[in-house]
């Protein structure tokens, strides 16, 4: 038990010092491309990018609103991984699961509690369709899930566009193209706040975030402490080896997608339920869900390293904001896209470190055994 423990506080470590790695690289690229581009304000720019989400409570506010849904969708890439399946569908059961949670909240008029189960409900489903496609057809789910992606992108935008209750110029706005605010539609629907927007001085904040670190820890004790967790695992270490010890290895995989998808529906939920957002009918894909990719890799598909992952990655985003208006916020995503690419170079590090003390602890031990000889 001692040395398992220890390899374990080892992977951790290794797992902590690549993060940080991928991170300073991302950094490093991102401050040589504002020099490069714009050196007068170059120094101000970077400035604003660290130190913009700390500057008022208010901006931190801001930063804890979107790291809620971030959470939810790196969960969401997390678990997939787990069970050896990237989840790049994520934006799309995102989507789906806010288009299920508002319509919840607005046609409904339900709670929010019941919102949020709806927008579960919304990404689940949409999580399963290609779980069950790799379960029995054997189709990537890579293929499949960003097919889906656009799916269901259409499909909301069709749904809502159809139901026109939802609509904001239904409930007396002077747009069509988005939903309705929910302090007019139904604010029994908003995510409450319990003080904590007077506390912060800022309608961002609400109880989103605790919600979001709460089945951070759930998600955590379901893969780490439950038999369900352990066949997941066990089919993305070795999916032939976990068929042959017994394990419906189809039935993990579906049940992954789902719970992923249901995950990363939460983060849609969470995310419109606040009351600062409207979902806006548009042809984009809504950038939440890939994001998560970035903080599942930083967090080394550890459901509480994604707690740490996701504020990052919205504190970043705030402070990309700030950058304004001497810098685009697309440096914000060249930043990240670095990170994700030096994350993928700390899995091979991760790698690399591990090999490194499996040696040192062999050639210990072959010393031990010449010793006793």
């Amino acid at each position: 038990m001692p040395e398992v423990k220890k390899k374990k506080s080892s992977a951790s470590r290794d797992r902590l010092l690549s993060s940080i790695i991928a991170i300073l690289c991302g950094l490093l690229v991102g401050v040589i491309l504002l020099f490069i581009f714009n050196p007068k304000y170059a120094a101000t720019g970077f400035r604003n990018l660290l130190t913009a989400g700390f500057s008022s409570t208010s901006q931190f506010a801001k930063v804890l609103y979107q790291a809620a849904p971030l959470m939810m969708c790196g969960m969401s890439v997390a678990i997939a991984y787990k069970a050896s399946l990237f989840n790049i569908g994520a934006p799309g059961q995102y989507t789906v699961g806010a288009m299920l949670g508002l319509i919840s909240a607005i046609v409904w008029q339900m709670p929010w509690w019941f919102d949020l189960i709806m927008a579960m409900v919304g990404g689940a489903l949409w999580g399963l369709i290609p779980g069950l496609f790799k379960a029995f057809f054997g189709i990537n789910e890579v293929i499949t899930a960003i097919m889906f992606n656009w799916i269901g992108l259409f499909f909301v935008n069709v749904v809502l566009s159809n139901i026109p209750q939802v609509l904001a110029n239904y409930w007396g706005e002077t747009v069509a193209n988005r939903t309705g605010k929910l302090n007019t539609a139904n604010p029994a629907a908003l995510i409450p706040k319990l003080g904590l927007d007077q506390l912060m001085d800022s309608n961002y904040m609400n109880i989103a975030i605790f919600l979001a670190i709460a089945l951070a820890i759930v998600v955590h004790i379901l893969l780490h402490k439950t038999t369900f967790g352990y066949e997941l695992m066990a089919v993305g270490y070795n999916r032939d080896a976990a068929r042959y010890a017994g394990i419906n290895s189809r039935k993990t995989i579906i049940l992954s997608m789902m719970i992923a998808g249901g995950l990363a529906g939460i983060g849609g939920g969470l995310y419109y339920l606040g009351g600062t957002g409207q979902y806006v009918i548009e042809k984009a894909i809504l950038s939440m869900g890939f994001d998560g990719i970035p903080v599942a890799l930083l967090a080394g598909s550890e459901p509480l390293g994604t707690i740490l992952s996701a504020l990052f990655i919205s504190y970043i985003r705030v402070g990309g904001q700030a950058m304004q208006p001497e810098f685009a916020t697309e440096y914000v995503d060249v930043i990240l896209g670095t990170i994700i690419y030096f994350s993928a170079f700390s899995l091979i590090f991760q790698n690399r470190l591990a090999e490194h003390r499996r040696k040192k602890a062999m050639a210990a031990e072959g010393q031990q055994g010449e010793v006793k000889a």
